[in-house]
């Protein structure tokens, strides 16, 4: 990935993430928000794994 999508992705997943949380507000568990963003992103057009099981070295 270029630097140039590298940032467009970065500054599509902050505003997604911005815009959930203006939507919801504070206070709600963390599941809230990250069902809400990935709505949010895959409704942008971007594919969304959550909770992805990542190796420790």
């Amino acid at each position: 990935m270029s630097r140039a999508e590298a940032n467009r992705l970065s500054h599509l997943i902050i505003g997604a993430a911005i815009a959930v949380h203006r939507e919801l507000g504070p206070g709600l568990l963390e599941s809230a928000y990250e069902t809400c963003l990935q709505y949010e992103l895959s409704r942008q057009g971007i594919r969304v794994e959550i909770q992805v099981p990542q190796p420790v070295i």
